[in-house]
């Protein structure tokens, strides 16, 4: 009773009950208006005006134990006041990646968006689930259009879709999907009594594949791992020789997931090729473009998905290569009977009661795993409104345009060395130091050679000037993947990346 103030009770039929007063808000409005406006001040001064300011790091590098003594990260009995939380709004942002910059290289995202950016606050704002259209009636009918529109791209007349929280979802999503098409009976009675099931993926798959298997009882020992060519592409004929074994084997074949941009390498598998072998066993096609499948919206570029039409299902994640923001990320299914509502529905009966007065067929809700369901989609919907088609086309046309020539420009440099050919915005390259420059290229050079990417990497981050990955893969010793993607990063900072690897590792 101590906490609230004395006018509280000496007001007008003022309740109390277990000690608490019911009469009015406790909280007050004009501090928390007052308090988002400051912050959003805040946002807009350190996070977007700096968003394009090369001069700017692209980190604060601090390692944990002192980052956690700055930020203060205790939580105490009574809360901070207005200043101190602004003081932690400030430091927050100072001392967070700003993957907004345009030499943050590091992942399959990067750079702002401003439509998806405002789209993100207005959801944030309203707090929306979509799940029926009672609650949620403009965000149902935004995922329905931007999963039609997607859904055209791939090249099917018809299908269905929804929206997830990553493309590792989306693949759970898939092979589930695939099993109960498989053996629907699987949905009531279980594992049981199943054989031995068994699903194709190339050796470059997304590691969501494992997770995905094991997820789903289906256990990562009865993944095939398909060998894969020079450039990382799935070999059909491998393919087929491991159904056939698998076959032979007494084993159940179910699912084939193919990959259009691989993660390190962006590598493209041969769809139609892949497609004509689903076909002739009888096996769910699943394409993994999480990564390449904003591809498709490129006249120059969408060769790279060729047969994908042939495809039952899609991952597709627009935050990446499109930049509509994390997370935004849609499974697309060919089948238009309801198969995901038949797989995943509960009706549960407080939620999709069927005699609500309006079509409850915009229920959606029911063809989703989860309960709770941000709207992912109305990010990618409000840019696309503010791009068109050829703004996106054009953001996907220029990174593989970067890329080609940052590619080139390796190429030229003493010292660089390209893995492969770039197919889509990964390019792939060692940076040899001068030490190892006139070193024959034996046993000896390649352990050299791991070391030199690492120590690259922790300079950059330490001065904060750019971030880009490295990695090891397939027997070869770690090496950088530049990926390129935001429309803010210019031929200049392809430049710059290369004098700057060059400026950091003139010692080694």
């Amino acid at each position: 009773v101590d906490t609230y103030k004395p006018e509280m009770l000496q007001k007008k039929n003022a309740v109390l009950v277990d000690g608490v007063v019911l009469n009015g808000p406790i909280t007050d409005p004009k501090a928390g208006e007052k308090f988002v406006e400051e912050a959003c001040k805040i946002i807009m001064e350190e996070v977007i005006q700096k968003a394009n300011d090369v001069t700017e790091k692209v980190c604060e590098w601090r390692a944990p134990a002192t980052l956690k003594t700055i930020l203060d990260l205790e939580m105490r009995e009574t809360g901070e006041s207005h200043q101190k939380l602004l003081q932690i709004c400030q430091d927050v942002i100072q001392y967070s990646v700003k993957t907004n910059h345009p030499r943050f290289f590091n992942q399959l995202y990067a750079g702002m968006d401003y439509y998806s950016l405002v789209a993100r606050f207005i959801t944030e704002a309203l707090n929306p689930s979509v799940y029926t259209y009672e609650v949620s009636p403009v965000f149902l009918l935004v995922e329905e259009v931007v999963i039609k529109k997607m859904i055209e791209f791939i090249g099917w007349k018809e299908g269905d879709g929804i929206f997830n929280p990553g493309g590792s979802v989306s693949n759970i999503y898939a092979m589930n999907l695939a099993r109960y098409k498989f053996c629907p009976e699987i949905k009531e009675k279980g594992l049981s009594g199943l054989p031995r099931l068994v699903l194709f993926a190339s050796e470059e798959c997304h590691y969501s594949m494992k997770k995905a298997a094991s997820f789903l009882g289906i256990g990562t020992e009865n993944i095939c791992f398909i060998k894969t060519d020079e450039r990382g592409k799935m070999i059909p004929e491998e393919l087929e020789k491991q159904v056939q074994r698998a076959r032979k084997e007494g084993s159940a074949p179910f699912l084939v997931c193919a990959t259009a941009g691989t993660t390190v390498l962006g590598a493209f598998d041969p769809l139609d090729k892949i497609a004509n072998i689903c076909e002739k066993y009888g096996l769910w096609l699943h394409v993994d473009a999480s990564w390449g499948g904003s591809a498709l919206i490129s006249k120059k570029h969408c060769k790279l998905l060729h047969g994908i039409h042939r495809a039952d299902s899609v991952a597709w994640n627009p935050h990446k290569m499109l930049m509509a923001g994390i997370q935004c990320c849609a499974l697309l299914v060919k089948d238009n009977s309801g198969l995901l509502k038949k797989c995943y529905s509960a009706k549960a009966a407080y939620l999709f009661q069927q005699d609500k007065f309006y079509d409850v067929s915009y229920d959606t809700g029911d063809k989703s795993i989860q309960c709770s369901r941000r709207p992912d989609a109305f990010k990618f919907w409000l840019q696309w409104k503010a791009l068109g088609t050829a703004g996106l086309e054009e953001r996907v046309n220029r990174a593989l345009a970067l890329a080609r020539y940052l590619a080139e420009e390796v190429k030229k440099r003493e010292g660089f060395q390209l893995l492969l050919e770039p197919e889509y915005a990964n390019v792939c390259f060692w940076y040899i130091p001068p030490s190892l420059r006139k070193m024959e290229e034996g046993p000896e050079f390649w352990q050299k050679l791991h070391l030199v990417a690492p120590i690259i990497k922790e300079r950059m981050m330490k001065k904060g000037s750019m971030m880009l990955g490295y990695q090891p893969h397939q027997g070869k010793v770690n090496f950088f993947r530049q990926v390129i993607i935001s429309p803010q990063v210019s031929r200049e900072d392809m430049d710059f990346l290369l004098d700057e690897i060059e400026l950091l590792a003139k010692d080694l």
